[in-house]
This record gives C-alpha cells, structure tokens and sequence, in this order.
C-alpha cells in the first residue's frame, strides 16, 4: 500500500499573527503581489503592507474581480511580471486564494502566501486551485507545484468575519473524517498520490472530534469578536485540520453530492460548507450508517445551523428530475462517490438523497 501526505510548508494561526508577516516571509521573496478585493485590501492590506515594509520588502496591490478565472489567473500574472514579483499573496475567501495559487504555478512555481480573512472552508492548506468559467460553473481543477509555502491565519480577523462563514467552514469540515475513512475502506487514491494514511485519518478524525466538543463556544466568540481558545481549536479544525485531512485522506460521496447540486438552481444560493453538510447524511444514508452516528451528526448539524433537509438548501420545490440530476451528477466515473463503493448507482444516490431529506426534516 502506497500513503501520500503532504501540506503547506508553514502554517501559523493565532491573534495578530499578520503584523509578523514579513518577518515569516523573510526568505520567500522580495516583490510581493497581493491579491484581494478592494474590501480585504481596506480592512488589511494596510497591515500587510506595513509589516512587509518593516522586513524591507515590497508589496503590489492587485484588485481580485470576484472570479477565479483562467482570463483572471492571466491577467493577475501579467501584473505580476510588470512589477517583478517574486512572490504571490492570496488574501480573503476561497476563490482569491486560489487565483494567488494559480498564479503562483503558472509563473513556475513562485513562493504563494495564503492569508484566509474567512474560514469558510478548507482551500487555504491545499495544493489544488478551482477554476471557473466566467458563469460561475468549475472548468478545472489545477494542481499546484507544491501546498502553499506559508498558510497565515489571524484568529483575530477570523473573529471579525460574519458568524455565517464559520458555519460554513464546520460544514465542510465535519465531512473530512467520514470521507477518509470511506477511502480508507475502499482503498481510494488521494490528492496525495497515495492511499489513506494511518496519519491523515487519524487527524481527520481530530477535526471531527474538536468540532463537536468546541463549535457552539466557537460560534459564541464570534457574535463577540472575540478570540478563545474555543474559536482557535475550531479554526484549526476547519482550515489546517481539514484541509490536511482531505488532500490527504480522499473525498467521497459528501462532496459529490455538493457538486451535483450545481446542477438545480434553487440551491445556488447555499454556501459549498452547507451543501456538503447535507451531501455527508447523503452518505451516511448509503454507506448504512448506525442509528447511533446518523443522531450524533444530525444533532450537530440542527444545533450549529446548517441544513439537513432540502428545504434548509433552498430546494423548497422538489422536483423529481431535479434529484435525479444530482444523483446522476454524483456518479459519473470522474466523481468521489465510487469512494465509497465502486458499483454505486445513480438510482442508489437518488434514494439516499430522499432518504436524508425525510430523516433530516425538522418534525
């Protein structure tokens, strides 16, 4: 049996970690372009800038658009070159971040420093980029040189965020460990290169145990912009943790049914942690789960707020040919739900899906 692991080359968390960027970057760069929207450039970049300054190195600002697209990543890497930048920084939600990653690759493997301003999912560790076309539909999946060199997390901008972001992010959190230990049974081929490890089921399993002992203190600490030791358990759960945990432990059906939501518009509105929340009892609806782990996955769903029924997603209309585009989306040969069991049918997810919305309803 072949394990892959791998991770970002550094990874700091804690309460105005930002202001030693330049120390931490020391040896990553000269000539830094910053990727944010004007939003993250107003509420930090002014940090970053001054820190990097104190280090004597330059930042470049460069105005992120909203989309990680191949025309973006192309047009950020033009910026870059006219500057000379010798380094890339992604700062803000999911699809900056990947835009500073995809540039960093496409200019041979530049240093990229990851600043998530939101932990609403498990992007900032990984060493894959989403690419999407100018409608918002996912074209691409780039695999990166190497993880980011340096994942940056101030817990204190975290706290500062909307609570609604960190829902999201224990969402996709609380899917990691089912997700291994499926391609753990099954043998599955990870992003790693190799198989689940004894390492990367053991902290997926972590993720799950710190989210359901600290997300409700968590999220108290948030609606009080406040950092605990709470809030920083749970940020490392749903961004180190899970982030190390999927790339290296594999994906199954909970994120295949995230993905095959795309295709019914009423659920456009949900963030990707909720829609995998709902897409794990998916799973846990095939894969037979006890009665046991079905209560204690609900609970926590119900109890932080995210959705367990279709409704909660938006589908508040079901249509048949809805759910079966779904279930059919979840299964084509590329998707992870073959995770879980290779002969898995469209028919087979279609009924789980019915099935998780009847058992997750609020009565």
């Amino acid at each position: 049996m072949t394990i892959g692991l791998k991770g970002p080359g550094l990874y700091i968390q804690g309460e105005g970690e930002l202001d030693k960027l330049g120390k931490y970057v020391r040896k990553m760069g000269h000539t830094f372009l910053l990727i944010c929207s004007p939003n993250n450039q107003k509420r930090i970049g002014g940090r970053i800038a001054a820190s990097l300054q104190q280090a004597e190195k330059t930042m470049v600002y460069y105005q992120f658009g909203g989309e990680c697209s191949k025309a973006a990543i192309q047009t950020a890497v033009e910026a870059a070159q006219a500057a000379g930048c010798d380094g890339i920084i992604g700062a803000g939600g999911g699809k900056a971040i990947d835009t500073a990653k995809a540039v960093g690759t496409n200019m041979g493997g530049l240093p990229v420093i990851i600043i998530p301003t939101i932990a609403s999912n498990d992007s900032p560790c990984a060493g894959v980029a989403v690419i999407y076309n100018e409608q918002g539909v996912v074209v691409k999946a780039l695999m990166m040189r190497r993880n980011p060199d340096l994942v940056l997390v101030d817990t204190g901008i975290i706290a500062g965020a909307p609570k609604k972001y960190l829902i999201s992010g224990m969402g996709d959190a609380l899917s990691t460990y089912f997700e291994a230990r499926a391609c753990r049974r099954s043998g599955a081929k990870t992003m790693a290169r190799g198989m689940c490890s004894a390492t990367a089921l053991t902290l997926a399993k972590l993720c799950y145990d710190i989210l359901l002992q600290h997300s409700v203190q968590a999220l108290e600490a948030v609606e009080q912009h406040t950092v605990t030791p709470e809030l920083e358990a749970v940020v490392e759960a749903c961004v180190y943790l899970s982030g190390v945990g999927f790339e290296c432990g594999g994906l199954a059906a909970a994120h295949a049914v995230n993905d095959g939501l795309a295709h019914v518009p009423q659920a456009h509105g949900a963030s990707h942690g909720e829609k995998v929340a709902f897409g794990l009892l998916v799973q846990l609806q095939l894969e037979k789960a006890s009665q046991e782990e079905w209560d204690t996955v609900l609970r926590y769903i119900r109890q932080i707020g995210l959705p367990s029924c279709l409704a909660d997603l938006g589908i508040v209309d079901i249509r048949d040919e809805d759910i079966r585009a779904v279930a059919s989306a979840s299964t084509v040969p590329t998707q992870f739900t073959k995770n879980v069991r290779a002969d898995i049918t469209a028919d087979e997810v279609y009924a789980a899906i019915l099935a998780a919305d009847t058992a997750g309803a609020h009565h």
